[in-house]
């Protein structure tokens, strides 16, 4: 799925290339991709892109003060085309391919654009025009974002002061926190040297304070990371600038010891055991007790 430092990484992307074009038109092929009606996706075309922000995992592309608004959820992604001239129409229902957006030529005389794609059969992506960001639900119980100013180890420690959820739960719950999922989480967890089961209200000021360093290094490091990239590298470099998630089995790059798993119905955690849980493995929560 992608996480906040993909998101911003295309919404960067998509300032150097988009803006200045005219919405040609939006064909969608997923029609249970698109969430809105009011207003129609036809009422983008003319208008001109003038921004693109990133509201957690939101992207948001500015059209004359109407938003095309995108959650690409676990299976979906971007992919931007430098020229869709003479491109095949679109097939509802066939393939991958859940929404094109046709801009308008630049200077050059192609006509570029971006494809919205879903692989696997869990179709969750989803779609918005609004007049408004905060017209999405999704988007208007966001959390925080970790990346700005005002998010302080003051805020964090109000966040988890009294509260009993473990805290990689907690990181990935986005009225919480947004823009952080299940890769990212078990990467800061690794940087603060923390049990993802640790429960969050019992954490120290020590531990808040270095959690909210693990939190803020390893986003801007990944965003740094993915900065200047095309939208279609940005997978490989997320996997391959990835620590501990994704990579059981191997050897942690800090202490050495073996990166372990923890399995649930549909997603999984890796974390090491030298370096987060003093040694001991955690035992899979389906079949025993967690270990903290």
């Amino acid at each position: 799925m992608p996480e906040l430092p993909e998101v911003e990484a295309l919404a960067e992307f998509l300032r150097e290339h988009a803006v200045g074009h005219a919405v040609i038109g939006v064909d969608v092929t997923a029609f249970q991709a698109l969430k809105t009606v009011d207003p129609p996706v036809t009422a983008l075309a003319g208008l001109l892109v003038t921004g693109v922000a990133r509201h957690g995992k939101f992207l948001d592309v500015d059209c004359d003060g109407l938003h095309f608004v995108t959650h690409l959820a676990r299976g979906g992604w971007l992919r931007w085309r430098d020229d869709l001239t003479g491109a095949r129409p679109v097939r509802p229902g066939k393939g991958p391919l859940a929404v094109r957006v046709r801009l308008s030529p630049g200077e050059d005389g192609r006509a570029p654009g971006f494809e919205l794609t879903e692989a696997g059969t869990q179709k969750r992506l989803a779609v918005y025009v609004v007049r408004d960001p905060g017209d999405v639900p999704g988007v208007a119980g966001l959390g925080p974002d970790p990346l700005a100013e005002d998010f302080t180890p003051g805020v964090l420690k109000t966040i988890v002061g009294g509260s009993r959820a473990q805290i990689k739960g907690l990181l990935r719950d986005q009225k919480v926190i947004a823009g952080i999922g299940n890769a990212y989480s078990d990467e800061v967890l690794h940087v603060a040297k923390m049990s993802p089961f640790k429960i969050a209200g019992t954490l120290t000021d020590g531990q808040v304070a270095d959690l909210h360093d693990a939190i803020v290094s390893t986003l801007r490091d990944a965003v740094g990371r993915a900065r200047g990239l095309a939208a279609k590298d940005l997978k490989s470099e997320k996997k391959s600038g990835l620590r501990v998630h994704g990579r059981t089995g191997e050897a942690c790059e800090v202490c050495g010891d073996t990166i372990r798993e923890v399995s649930f119905a549909d997603s999984s955690l890796q974390y090491c055991p030298t370096c987060q849980t003093g040694g001991k493995p955690l035992a899979d929560r389906r079949l025993s007790r967690l270990l903290k």
